[in-house]
């Protein structure tokens, strides 16, 4: 065999391995990133819950803050589900924030259709001193 023609074979051989590694590389960033992000919406979401002046409030301000972490990480397909947990919403209690995101693989050649669900539970604890008070008002 010539030499050329060997190392066409080779290259033949070689090449779809190291395409799927590259697009594996890029495929582990994304979705890197997507549980970076997830974890950031259920830790912000929760955060804005504890600070909330009352149940309703609690929760407007959780989905609120976690919409604006999640344009943050661009994770903007709609396939973002947000449930936040108030449990008894008194000074003291949990307040548990979970976010749960997928990954569409869809533009990756060799990885297409591929859809990988991420997923993130935060609890934050309403401080026990907080004033029930909205700033700037008083009793």
């Amino acid at each position: 065999m010539e030499p050329r023609g060997q190392a066409l074979v080779e290259a033949a051989l070689v090449l779809p391995l190291l395409l799927f590694l590259a697009f594996g590389v890029v495929a582990v960033g994304r979705v890197t990133q997507a549980q970076m992000g997830v974890s950031a919406v259920a830790r912000e979401a929760a955060r804005a819950a504890a600070l909330g002046d009352s149940p309703d409030a609690a929760v407007q301000q959780a989905l609120t803050r976690g919409e604006e972490v999640a344009r943050g990480y661009h994770l903007n397909d709609g396939s973002l589900q947000l449930a936040v947990d108030l449990g008894g919403f008194h000074r003291g209690s949990d307040v548990r924030a979970s976010a749960r995101y997928t990954v569409a693989l869809d533009d990756l050649p060799l990885l297409g259709g591929l859809h990988v669900p991420v997923n993130s539970t935060h609890v934050e604890r309403i401080d026990f001193y907080r004033s029930r008070w909205p700033a700037g008002e008083g009793p």
